[in-house]
């Protein structure tokens, strides 16, 4: 049902706000121009790259964006140190260094050292499961160091004292 347009001559020309408010609601609202045809809008249910991340993914792919990949994983690696190899094992022996693939362990006596050096094969199946295969190239177990006389201001020519260090 639609109302006829106003007359002219019957004075409702420009018509009453109601007049023009009953011509809005019956003729379907204002008429959207044909030449502009409007691009469907997505509702939202599809993920593109400004969707919102979860942290541990975002911070995953910027550790991979920037090649850090490796270097995480050591980090890991020397942090949870007590939990990959044993309370044991960790009292006695700390990871010192990881250069180019190559991890060096600090041993507290030569004894430890030793034990360490027999153990290689399973720990390296630990490290290799704790950090990925190939990351740990080498392993090398340092004994404890001993303190040098070799320079300082009080230096003696001599040989030095001959006690064992560990």
């Amino acid at each position: 049902m639609t109302t006829p347009p106003p007359q002219p001559g019957t004075g409702n020309e420009n018509g009453t706000a109601a007049d023009r408010a009953l011509r809005r609601a019956t003729s379907g609202g204002q008429r959207r121009s044909q030449a502009s045809p409007r691009q469907p809008r997505l509702s939202g249910a599809r993920s593109d790259a400004r969707d919102p991340k979860l942290l541990a993914d975002a911070v995953d792919a910027l550790l991979t964006e920037q090649g850090w990949t490796t270097a995480n994983a050591v980090a890991q690696l020397t942090t949870r140190w007590r939990e990959v190899v044993g309370a044991d094992l960790a009292a006695h022996v700390t990871p010192e260094s990881f250069t180019e693939g190559r991890l060096v362990l600090r041993a507290e006596s030569t004894a430890w050292a030793t034990q360490v050096r027999l153990l290689l094969p399973q720990l390296r199946m630990v490290i290799d499961r704790e950090v990925g295969r190939g990351v740990v190239l080498d392993i090398s177990v340092v004994g404890p160091q001993a303190p040098s006389w070799v320079a300082g201001p009080r230096r003696v020519a001599g040989r030095g004292p001959r006690d064992t260090y560990g």
